[in-house]
C-alpha cells in the first residue's frame, strides 16, 4: 500500500489534479472491497470515465491506462459472458488504434495483448482463428522484445512463450507454436525482473507438458506460500487458486 501511495503522489505531482490523476488514484484503489477474485465495480468504472475524460489531456497515458482499466474489468468485475465480450472489443479496438497511433510503445503492445488474449478467450477458438489472433500475438510480443525486453518483468517474452503455449499446432496453417519454445521463452519471463505469478503458473503449465512435472510441481507449491502482494492481490489470488487447481490435478 506504501508503493501505491508514493505512485499517487509522484502523478499528482507530475500532472496535477487532472481526469488522469483522479483517474490513477481510482485505479490503484481498484481492488478495494474485493472478495477473493471478484473486485468491485464503482473504483474500475470511475477509473474508465476519468480516463477517458483526460484523453485530450493527456492521451498516450490515458490510452494506456484505459487498456489496463478495460482488462481488469473483463477479468475481475463482470460474469456475464456478453459484458465480457463488449469490454475486451473495447480493449481490442482501443489496443489497435494506440499502437497504430504509438508505434514505439512497448507498454500499449503489451496491454493491447493482455485485452486480445481476453478477447480470444471469451470469442472463443473459431473467432480468434478468423481475426489471426495467434499470428497477431507473436508479431507485437517479438515487437515488445525488440521496444523493451524488460517492459513488465519480461513481458514480451511471457506473451511469446504464452501463444506458443497455448495455440494449437495445425500443419501448413498454424506451424510454429512448440512447447519447447513456450518453455523457453516463459523461463526468460520468469527470471527477468520480478517473477509474477502469472508467469510462474504459465511455466508450470508448459514444464508439466514438457513432462518436467517434478520441476512444475515445486514452483507452484512456492507459489501458493507466497503473500499476495499489495499493488495486484484480485490477480494474484486468481493465480494462486489456479495453481491450487494444478496441482490437485497433476497430484
Amino acid at each position: 500500500m506504501k508503493q501505491l501511495i508514493i505512485i499517487s503522489f509522484l502523478f499528482s505531482t507530475l500532472f496535477g489534479q487532472t481526469n488522469f490523476v483522479k483517474g490513477m488514484e481510482q485505479y490503484l484503489n481498484r481492488a478495494e472491497g474485493s472478495s477473493g477474485m471478484k473486485a468491485q465495480a464503482g473504483p474500475i468504472n470511475s477509473a474508465i470515465s476519468l480516463f477517458e475524460s483526460s484523453l485530450s489531456e493527456n492521451e498516450e497515458e490515458s490510452m494506456l491506462a484505459l487498456l489496463k482499466c478495460y482488462y481488469y474489468k473483463g477479468k475481475f468485475v463482470l460474469t456475464n459472458v456478453e459484458s465480457k465480450k463488449s469490454i475486451f472489443q473495447k480493449g481490442k479496438d482501443l489496443g489497435e488504434s494506440s499502437i497504430e497511433k504509438y508505434p514505439k510503445s512497448a507498454s500499449l503492445r503489451y496491454w493491447y495483448l493482455a485485452n486480445l488474449g481476453s478477447w480470444s478467450e471469451v470469442y472463443g477458438i473459431l473467432t480468434a482463428a478468423k481475426e489471426g489472433v495467434s499470428d497477431i500475438m507473436k508479431t507485437q510480443a517479438e515487437e515488445i522484445i525488440s521496444l523493451d525486453p524488460y517492459y513488465w518483468n519480461g513481458g514480451g517474452y511471457f506473451m511469446l512463450g504464452a501463444v506458443h503455449f497455448k495455440s494449437p499446432y495445425i500443419p501448413f496453417i498454424l506451424s510454429w507454436p512448440d512447447n519447447d519454445d513456450a518453455v523457453s521463452y516463459l523461463t526468460q519471463a520468469y527470471e527477468t525482473g520480478r517473477s509474477t505469478f502469472t508467469q510462474t503458473v504459465y511455466l508450470a503449465r508448459a514444464l508439466h507438458k514438457d513432462k518436467q512435472k517434478t520441476k512444475a510441481i515445486q514452483i507452484l507449491t512456492d507459489l501458493i506460500q507466497m503473500p499476495l502482494s499489495d499493488d495486484e492481490p484480485v490477480e494474484d489470488f486468481e493465480q494462486q487458486s489456479l495453481a491450487k487447481d494444478l496441482l490437485n490435478d497433476w497430484e
